[in-house]
């Protein structure tokens, strides 16, 4: 049968219409869960904080407190963090004082000082865990986290002080002293580091800090 040439034009455009049609109708369905799995994916990447920042390793330890428990830092996820290798027997011992009130004034903001003993500079932490605990406690007063003695330098450094040792200059290189300070934001991330002379209330470490907990998390 004779059709005009303009029938025939639409007939086969009507055709290629259903057949994209089809094609669109077996193909989009996938396509949609793919992007909704994505998406779900991404968003549980982010509430884990598994798509967090490479840097942002410190949370990632688990290391003994003081009382032998115990302590994922992970859980400090969320609070700016000051990381100090303590001594007891050191010239600037006394910095004990200015870290607990560092740590008074500021903890209900978000804000934790860390407190690491070694034995690594001339031997000026000699006591057991207990014995560091009681003098903490008994001299000074602290009341901030303190963890089991642990190594800061050399080559059997604890894995953590491997990583921090090991960032870039200027956050990284090996531990000079005792009351070594590095500031840790709330995602895990070292974004600071102060020489051991540096004390708690030193101007620029407090001027840092507070910017930190004015970020919010």
């Amino acid at each position: 049968m004779w059709i005009p040439v303009c029938r025939r034009v639409r007939a086969r455009g009507r055709g290629r219409a259903a057949s994209r049609h089809a094609t669109l109708a077996a193909v989009s369905p996938p396509t949609a869960r793919a992007v909704r799995l994505l998406a779900g994916t991404a968003a549980l990447l982010l509430l884990t904080g598994a798509a967090a920042n490479p840097e942002a390793f410190v949370l990632d330890y688990t290391l003994k407190r003081i009382d032998g428990s115990a302590q994922d830092l992970g859980d400090y996820r969320g609070q700016v963090l000051l990381l100090v290798n303590v001594a007891s027997k050191c010239g600037l011992t006394p910095q004990y004082e200015g870290l607990e009130a560092l740590y008074e004034k500021y903890r209900d903001q978000g804000f934790a000082v860390l407190g690491f003993p070694s034995n690594d500079f001339a031997g000026q932490e000699p006591g057991s865990e207990a014995q560091i605990a009681d003098f903490c406690r008994s001299t000074y007063g602290v009341k901030f986290p303190m963890f089991s003695k642990i190594t800061v330098k050399g080559d059997s450094k604890h894995p953590l002080y491997e990583k921090l040792s090991g960032l870039p200059a200027p956050l990284g290189g090996e531990v000079q002293w005792n009351f070594q300070k590095y500031l840790v934001d709330r995602r895990g991330e070292v974004v600071a580091k102060f020489d051991p002379r540096t004390t708690p209330d030193d101007p620029a470490l407090v001027e840092k800090l507070e910017a930190l907990l004015g970020q919010g998390e």
